[in-house]
């Protein structure tokens, strides 16, 4: 998380120090329109620059991906740069707007467009041509700005279909080739040849590559295998289905906790589940668990059949349980069990019990529905790896709540605590015991939410 809160404010703050370098001293006279001006030059740097960097982020680079501690966390930092970019945006477009309302109102006279001032140095032909094309490329902004508002409304919407949502996502791209078109031209040459001009063509670049790349559906791409169903098991109780998948020879393998993107049906798109599996090189199975909790989820069962395909893409994901802690504690809220069990399998597979392995490791699995099947196995994995398994039914055990997470485990302080869950019931969690003492990097959560 700390990654994501530093490369968040980085980029915006690096940006306003370079363009203030590049803008200072400014105007004698500070009127409504010379403020209105910086406003419009500021705001425009600031969001083309943000969004820039959420488009490159959209790459699901693996570098970026390992600095920022995984893939949930790069997408955590894609998010909040699109709000940033958006908010950003609106103040970029009032201020471009507001001479326009102030005369309408009568606030004041309209401005007037003269020739270039005496002093002025004259501009090149092709500086002179961008120039004189400005309302067609303010016109350009002006709908590229409306589209991107409601992409990036639609995105944040979650009761919006997720299919839908992917769709409409990639038309975003489309938006942010219509904000460089804008920005661009209206910069002169001279601000290119400043740090922030630098710098701001730099990240467009990145973004130009990022649109086309995504428009022309080639993120992830070499990460993607072909696979085919070996078998379905169906959990009614739970609303979970287990898919067995035996994946092509270009899959490399995997670390128990990491997650994929599968696509089963083309119209549906990609999804993201964690893989709940060991890697077996012999076998080339994976075993992905899904739940009930959409349209799509629910009705999986009903649509998957032995021998049908399937393409993963992937492995992503940094919550691989690496540390150097003698204890760790796992918590499985609901779903979120699944890379513990991935984990479990792992360490029985490899002769790596934690009687090998010197970890002591207990895992809490809270949840509201219960399967006595699945429990079976859960304990079956439990068992095979050494590990002491804790289950509580909310209906029959009551709910895990940080003092009874201490009460449980009394040498909680000595622990990395890994969670895997409701994204609230874990943030609360974790302030809890950073208050009580926990260390903040021994406070790993899996933030599996690509929206």
């Amino acid at each position: 998380m700390k990654n994501i809160k530093i490369a968040l404010w980085a980029i915006p703050a690096l940006l306003t120090v370079l363009w203030l370098a590049a803008t200072l001293p400014f105007p004698e006279t500070l009127n409504f329109i010379t403020i209105r001006n910086l406003l419009v030059q500021y705001s425009g740097v600031i969001a083309t620059g943000v969004m820039s960097l959420g488009m490159i982020l959209a790459l699901r680079i693996r570098w970026l991906e390992s600095w920022l501690n995984g893939l949930d966390k790069s997408y955590r930092l894609h998010k909040w740069l699109g709000i940033m970019a958006l908010v950003m945006s609106v103040a970029h477009w009032v201020s471009s707007e507001a001479p326009k309302w102030m005369v309408s109102l009568g606030l004041m006279a309209a401005p007037q467009r003269g020739a270039t001032p005496a002093g002025m140095p004259e501009m090149g032909a092709v500086e002179g041509f961008f120039m004189s094309q400005r309302g067609l490329w303010e016109v350009i902004g002006e709908w590229a700005f409306y589209a991107a508002v409601v992409l990036i409304a639609l995105a944040l919407i979650k009761q919006f279909p997720y299919k839908y949502f992917v769709s409409t996502h990639k038309l975003i791209s489309v938006a942010y080739l219509g904000v460089v078109v804008h920005s661009a031209p209206l910069l002169t040459f001279d601000d290119w040849l400043t740090p922030v001009g630098v710098l701001s063509g730099l990240l467009m670049i990145g973004g130009v590559i990022a649109a086309v790349l995504a428009l022309t559906g080639q993120i992830g791409r070499r990460n993607t295998v072909s696979g085919k169903i070996d078998t379905i098991r169906t959990f009614p109780d739970l609303q979970a289905t287990a898919v067995n998948v035996t994946l092509g020879q270009d899959w490399k393998g995997h670390d128990a906790g990491q997650f994929a993107f599968v696509t089963f049906d083309p119209k549906e798109g990609k999804h993201p589940f964690t893989i709940a599996s060991a890697w077996d090189a012999n076998t080339r199975k994976i075993l992905f668990i899904t739940k009930g909790l959409g349209d799509y989820t629910k009705f999986l069962p009903e649509t998957l059949h032995p021998g049908g395909e399937a393409i993963v893409e992937g492995p992503y994901g940094r919550f691989t349980f690496q540390d150097d802690k003698a204890r760790q504690i796992w918590i499985g809220g609901g779903v979120g069990i699944t890379p513990f069990i991935a984990k479990m399998k792992d360490l029985a597979q490899t002769d790596g019990t934690q009687t090998a392995g010197a970890k002591t490791i207990d895992l809490i699995h809270s949840t509201k529905e219960h399967s006595p099947e699945a429990l079976a196995l859960l304990k079956a994995d439990a068992e095979a790896a050494g590990i002491t398994l804790h289950v509580l039914v909310d209906d029959r055990d009551g709910f895990l709540t940080p003092d009874r997470l201490r009460q449980m485990i009394p040498a909680w302080k000595t622990a990395s605590v890994w969670f895997c869950g409701p994204a609230g019931f874990g943030q609360a969690l974790r302030q809890d015991l950073l208050a009580n003492g926990l260390s903040a990097d021994a406070f790993h959560q899996e933030l599996f939410n690509m929206r």
